[in-house]
């Protein structure tokens, strides 16, 4: 879908700017030059009909108003897509945070914004990704997905540009949605296997052990024994493996795939805020901590779906962008076997 999407948006910015342009010297660039240029008219728009709704207020709560919007829109336009796409995501996760403060949704959040690994539900790997219960654990993936996402986005970008003018790309944004959702599902999957595959046998197991003691003679007493087995594993299970949720699995991969294409970089925390470091000792040293808290068994963070994400941005890194464009290449003979017939 992202890729078909890509092609779509692609072949309709080509279209509109052939007519301007000899194609042998149309390039990614020109493309990205009309969408900011419509962008920008866009945004203009926007601003004149917001000045025609509050045109019967005060005048300097107009001027205010206007100031701020001015502000919002100008900032907007001028970073770039990759920054436009991470805050675009970080809305749609402070509005689910948003909804998790209303007393009344959070029997409904619990359900379906948590990915609970016993629950028998699947499409909670989708919708816990978005899903932040504390404001600092929002604030803190915001802010990364920021930094790692934007030079995702690059990275992507950097890597298309090598396939022009055979391949043109309009917008890099539906491939970095691709590998963002496919990362987070893949980091929430590791750890759902560890926790059904791995804890949850062991959970069982530890009861059928401790049940050998009180041997029954009776199939009323052998009943009410594994009624009382299932009991305790259900509890233990319960304070064992918990519910999961946020988007630190698709951040990880973000950062793991940004340390690999951009080596040079030097990173530094700004809570607490800290000297720059390479971004290579960064990430190891955050995969270092990861994994001992995976073998130790620390809950405090879901470590599992940390190292599934890093594990996926490296595999990305490696074999991505190449897959990225077979896949679009692939689609379009498609496409054209369907127009010939």
């Amino acid at each position: 879908m992202a890729a078909a999407n890509t092609d779509v948006e692609t072949e309709y910015w080509v279209k509109r700017l052939s007519s301007g342009w000899r194609s042998a010297t149309l390039g990614n660039a020109d493309l990205v030059k009309a969408q900011y240029v419509q962008l920008g008219q866009e945004l203009q728009s926007g601003l004149e009909r917001m000045k025609e709704v509050y045109q019967s207020i005060p005048l300097l709560l107009q001027v205010y108003i206007t100031k701020i919007h001015v502000t919002v829109a100008q900032t907007y336009l001028d970073n770039n897509e990759g920054k436009r796409i991470c805050w675009k995501i970080c809305l749609l996760n402070a509005a689910v945070y948003a909804a998790w403060k209303f007393k009344r949704f959070q029997p409904f959040m619990n359900l379906r914004f948590m990915h609970h690994p016993l629950s028998g539900m699947s499409y909670t790997l989708l919708t816990s990704m978005f899903s932040h219960r504390s404001l600092p654990h929002l604030l803190f993936n915001c802010l990364a997905l920021e930094s790692f996402g934007a030079a995702a986005v690059h990275y992507f970008s950097k890597e298309q540009a090598k396939h022009q003018p055979d391949q043109l790309e309009a917008t890099p944004k539906w491939h970095f949605l691709a590998f963002y959702t496919s990362a987070g599902l893949f980091a929430g999957l590791v750890s759902h296997i560890i926790s059904t595959k791995w804890r949850y046998p062991r959970i069982i197991a530890q009861a059928l052990s401790t049940s050998k003691a009180a041997t029954t003679t009776t199939a009323t007493a052998a009943g009410a024994a594994s009624t009382a087995v299932a009991s305790t594993a259900a509890k233990a299970s319960a304070g064992e493996i918990l519910p999961s949720l946020g988007a630190s699995g698709a951040i990880y991969a973000c950062v793991t795939l940004t340390a690999l294409a951009f080596p040079e970089t030097e990173i530094a925390l700004f809570i607490p805020p800290t000297f720059p470091i390479p971004i290579q000792w960064g990430v190891g040293g955050m995969l270092m901590i990861d994994i001992i808290g995976a073998a130790r068994g620390w809950r405090v963070l879901d470590h599992w779906a940390h190292l599934g994400g890093a594990a996926f941005g490296i595999f990305y890194y490696v074999y991505g962008p190449d897959f990225w464009s077979n896949l679009r290449e692939n689609i379009e003979d498609m496409e054209d076997d369907v127009d010939a017939s």
